[in-house]
């Protein structure tokens, strides 16, 4: 609806919003829109529809831009002033409002909605005093028992305690002193004794990791070759089974084998060294004596001091 306002030739909409509580709002309070001026209350009547609102219906400008999204509520610019009707412009992609369509509305937050407010908060502020109060009966009683705790007396025997405390560390220090000195000259000379023994343990361990390979690719090869002989067992001959059966337990008590190797080598790590150097002291006998019999076989029957007998020679 479109009306010529005060025969001053200036056309505007009317529109209405709904509030619960109307604030004082007369006919004839300004309308503004972001704050400026496009229009007044023309109405101000409980909505016919529903007894429990106030309909408020208004003028505003024609050119005024209102918007779906925008938003009337009750406000007013000083304490002392009078209220009136603000608008809000809403967003720039929401559509236009109708001529004669009801606008959004927000509840103004007055004095008496603050004192309902305050109101409603009384029993949760009157149950909150009501803690904050056996907090501090509590607090007091942790007070005095601390007061207590904390009497000449009790102060005396904790200050003995700490005294006594100092005495001790002060006795103890020495001692500590002279076992870490004795800790450290023992781990002095046991050093090379435990380096020598890591060393043996580390060459050990080199000379067996060949043999462990081998082992390991032998275990490897058995594996291919039973997987090999998998189609032959379908031919379900007994013979075959029965052998494959042998070399499977052959595998698994070499790999019983192993492992018990491992722990011994692991146990006996200290004994390895001397079994290996009296191996290679046997070698080297047996390799001197291989030596002597190549150059005179009849050492081995006559001994090594005796001379080779010549054609012709008496005994």
């Amino acid at each position: 609806m479109v009306v010529i306002s005060g025969g001053l030739g200036v056309a505007t909409v009317s529109h209405r919003a709904y509030f619960k509580f109307a604030g004082g709002v007369q006919p004839g309070a300004p309308v503004r829109f972001g704050g400026m001026l496009v229009g007044k209350v023309v109405g101000v009547h409980v909505d016919p529809g529903n007894s429990t609102r106030i309909e408020i219906d208004l003028t505003v400008g024609r050119d005024a831009p209102l918007r779906t999204d925008s938003v009337a509520k009750i406000s007013t610019l000083g304490p002392l002033t009078d209220n009136y009707i603000e608008i809000t412009t809403g967003s720039e992609g929401a559509p236009l409002a109708a001529p004669g369509s009801a606008l959004l509305s927000a509840e103004a937050f007055g004095l008496p909605q603050l004192g309902d407010a305050a109101q409603a908060m009384m029993p949760d502020l009157q149950r909150a005093l009501q803690k904050l109060n056996q907090n501090l009966d509590g607090l007091q009683v942790t007070l005095s028992r601390a007061n207590d705790l904390l009497n000449d007396h009790n102060r005396a025997n904790i200050a003995g305690a700490l005294n006594g405390v100092d005495r001790m560390v002060a006795e103890v220090r020495p001692k500590a002193n002279d076992t870490l000195d004795n800790l450290n000259g023992m781990l002095k000379e046991t050093r090379p004794q435990v380096a020598a023994s890591l060393n043996n343990v580390q060459e050990l361990t080199s000379r067996l990791k060949p043999l462990l390979d081998s082992l390991s690719a032998t275990t490897a090869r058995a594996n291919e070759t039973l997987g090999h002989v998998d189609s032959t067992l379908m031919e379900n001959r007994p013979d075959i089974r029965a052998a494959v059966t042998g070399l499977r337990e052959t595998l698994a008590k070499s790999t019983g084998l192993l492992n018990q190797l491992t722990q011994t080598l692991d146990q006996n790590s200290g004994n390895i060294d001397d079994l290996l150097d009296n191996i290679r002291m046997t070698t080297e006998n047996l390799r001197t004596l291989t030596e002597t019999l190549t150059r005179s076989p009849a050492s081995l029957i006559r001994g090594i001091r005796v001379p080779d007998r010549k054609p012709g020679d008496r005994k």
